[in-house]
């Protein structure tokens, strides 16, 4: 079995979604005064390679502790879309791979983008699905959409379509991924637990990819 971590380091000046303050680490104790090192970490939520919620968006949906701990792992698919030559994922580029999806709990979608991490282009112009694309893998039975973006909507959007319609089936959505250029076109284990915190509405993750036999 082969194991590739699809997760972000988390460090100070690591890139967050605009407006969104970077972590910040504070030593607690050290071995030379207190006989242990302890760090004082503060972050957002949503840094990182995390998931959102439901509720993150829509009130009265779940968050990430109301949903069962096994909507956290499961069959993924990955689809390749680094060529498509436009930033709208269309329906029709789905629909080709429907058998797969239908036997997959998580789709992951590799857009490229990731190459634009710490930059600023990463924040701008990135692929995205079309409404209707949304609103055909919503119908489907997944457990969640992975993405190697900043966010499963434009960064001009202001009503966040694309994660509501997604949210009312109860699917969580996985931003910031990484090194999805190293897993094929096969089905996979993959799991992305998030931190056990009473009513998130996200949390980092550390996202895992496991190829072959568990």
């Amino acid at each position: 079995m082969k194991i590739i971590d699809l997760s972000h380091t988390i460090s100070p000046d690591m890139p967050v979604y605009p407006g969104t303050e970077p972590p910040t680490f504070k030593i607690g104790c050290t071995i030379e005064n207190d006989g242990f090192l302890e760090k004082e970490i503060t972050m957002y939520s949503h840094t990182g390679t995390h998931i959102d919620a439901p509720a993150h968006l829509i009130k009265g949906l779940k968050t990430l502790d109301q949903l069962q701990i096994e909507h956290y792992f499961g069959e993924a698919l990955l689809v390749d879309f680094r060529n498509i030559g436009r930033n709208i994922i269309q329906l029709d580029d789905l629909t080709t791979y429907e058998k797969e999806i239908n036997n997959a709990d998580f789709l992951l979608i590799n857009t490229g983008w990731n190459k634009y991490w710490g930059t600023e282009k990463y924040y701008y112009d990135y692929p995205v699905l079309s409404g209707d694309a949304a609103d055909w893998l919503s119908k489907h039975s997944l457990k969640g959409l992975g993405l190697d973006t900043i966010s499963a909507d434009s960064a001009d959007t202001t009503d966040f379509s694309i994660h509501k319609t997604l949210f009312k089936e109860d699917m969580i959505i996985i931003e910031n991924l990484v090194n999805l250029e190293n897993i094929g076109t096969n089905l996979f284990k993959f799991s992305c637990f998030p931190l056990n915190i009473e009513e998130a509405d996200g949390s980092p993750v550390r996202a895992i990819a496991y190829l072959g036999e568990i």
